[in-house]
């Protein structure tokens, strides 16, 4: 199992390497092209395969347990060890990673975006797979920053280099706004190397931050929180977001909406909440009032963007829904209870699966009309995707209402839960407080239902397609085949959480605890 767990995150960067590389005469196929972007589908099924036995070997009777452990020596000056292992908080988040790149993958062997040679699409795409995975994965602080930003430069030219109009200044935005962070970050987990004397991330949480001064804690929660809320990202701090997903290829939208943007919010789950309780306390009720303004500025934005006349991108949108869904999850760990801390783990992967198809369908939306504007969608009748392609309109208003939270649908249990923690923080937090911020935050879902409901009307709605226009392709094989898996999982978690929630909710009591359970 610890073989295992290391090939999966090594596996991924062997097969960039091995994509740059000419292919063999007998496996070019029809042309060079072909033969790598196989290669992509080939090395990211294994990934996930290997990812689906590591769940099944996982001992799910014991899911606060380190699993799968390996730890090595590898800086012994300063204490730096290659130390891996898996619980019930990363194990959903590793599968998800597996899964949705894989989808890319073989999304991109029948509709390669645009852009330079798909050996260095291929490339890029698995290492930033590696990278997500080694995020879920490592157990030493260091290695969680150098896995944390090992994913920003495949990420940079995926946009500039695969993307859409306006990909450079998307591109140089993304990597500025998290490097910028990233830096204050590094300061943040030093202090904490430094101050406690060691690094590793399974002896500070069951130390619970009994070794260091409630300054340092308050000093490592504000410089590490801001580089996380960057790449959550937090309201005010995501406005590289939008433009983000606006310029990137459709996989590098479902990538970064689907797993990249997990990787903040879990390290305030895997760091800050166990190796600094105190300093979390701090600054929960500041954590949670930014959370609810995400939540309602992000479905304002929304709504502004729905709008009639105002040129809204569909792409952007869907951008500015993750702000405010991003902002729940952000809720849930806010209150430092079990509760919320479940709701926002199990939101995490709600919103990988659900706005992964999201981004999906938008994309296909585009390839098929040309543009993402609303108002060119809507034109005089809508575009009508009921009518014209109606399997490809009734995914989309699935996606949608999965959005909006609609009970029995993966969304609906993780804003849910992480109100209900809100309902009742941690001992030491402001009730009324996080009243007024569970009230805010149930006012938020009531505006995401308005404008998720109102893109459903302006594009799938509308009259029969008129005669002598020209007909649009409805869901294609390959499309069926990408998206089948994230629309089955939306419904299994909805009808099911306790599939997700048995094994987030001992590794989550244990972490609140300080490894003490």
């Amino acid at each position: 199992m610890q073989f295992l767990l290391a090939s999966i995150v090594a596996g991924p960067l062997i097969g960039a390497a091995a994509a740059l590389l000419p292919a063999p005469p007998g496996l070019k196929g029809t042309s060079p092209d072909q033969a790598v972007l196989r290669h992509g589908v080939t090395v990211t099924g294994v990934i996930l395969l290997a990812t689906i036995v590591l769940t099944l070997g996982f001992d799910h009777d014991q899911p606060s347990k380190m699993q799968a452990t390996t730890d090595i020596s590898w800086i012994r000056a300063l204490d730096v060890r290659i130390h891996l292992g898996v619980d019930g908080i990363s194990l959903p988040l590793l599968v998800l990673t597996a899964l949705l790149t894989f989808l890319c993958a073989l999304y991109s062997y029948f509709k390669m975006p645009a852009g330079p040679s798909p050996k260095g699409f291929v490339a890029l795409l698995l290492v930033l797979e590696s990278g997500t995975l080694a995020t879920f994965a490592v157990l030493d602080l260091v290695l969680f920053f150098l896995a944390f930003e090992m994913v920003l430069i495949p990420m940079y030219f995926l946009i500039a280099r695969w993307g859409g109009e306006g990909r450079q200044a998307a591109a140089w935005k993304f990597i500025l706004y998290t490097l910028l962070g990233s830096v204050v970050m590094l300061l943040g987990l030093l202090l904490i190397g430094v101050k406690a004397g060691t690094f590793d991330m399974v002896a500070l949480a069951a130390d619970n931050g009994r070794g260091l001064t409630a300054s340092v804690q308050v000093i490592a929660v504000l410089a590490i929180g801001i580089g996380l809320a960057v790449k959550t990202p937090m309201w005010p701090l995501h406005s590289w977001l939008p433009d983000a997903h606006t310029a990137a290829p459709t996989v590098g939208s479902v990538l970064l909406a689907g797993v990249l943007l997990k990787m903040g919010t879990y390290g305030f789950v895997r760091i800050l909440l166990p190796i600094t309780p105190d300093g979390m306390r701090t600054f929960a009720p500041y954590l949670a009032a930014f959370a609810v303004a995400g939540i309602i500025y992000g479905s304002l934005a929304c709504l502004a963007l729905v709008r009639p006349g105002n040129k809204g991108d569909l792409k952007r949108l869907i951008a500015y829904s993750s702000v405010g869904h991003m902002g729940f999850v952000l809720l849930g760990i806010a209150t430092m209870t079990p509760t919320g801390v479940n709701g926002a783990l199990f939101a995490n992967v709600a919103h990988g699966l659900v706005t992964g198809l999201l981004f999906f369908l938008v994309g296909a939306v585009k390839d098929r009309y040309g543009t993402a504007d609303l108002d060119t969608l809507a034109g005089a009748t809508g575009a009508a995707l009921y009518g014209r392609a109606p399997r490809l309109g009734a995914l989309l208003a699935f996606a949608a209402v999965a959005s909006l939270g609609l009970p029995g649908l993966a969304g609906f249990w993780g804003e849910m839960l992480a109100l209900f923690g809100a309902f009742e923080p941690a001992e030491g937090l402001s009730r009324p407080a996080f009243l007024t911020f569970m009230a805010i935050g149930a006012f938020g879902t009531l505006l995401t239902a308005a404008y998720l409901l109102l893109v459903v009307r302006r594009v799938c709605m509308g009259g029969p397609r008129p005669a002598g226009e020209t007909p649009i392709a409805d869901v294609q094989g390959y499309e069926f085949a990408a998206w089948t898996p994230l629309v089955a999982l939306t419904v299994l978690a909805g009808l099911w959480p306790a599939v997700l929630l048995g094994l987030t909710d001992p590794a989550v009591q244990k972490l609140l605890a300080g490894g003490t359970q």
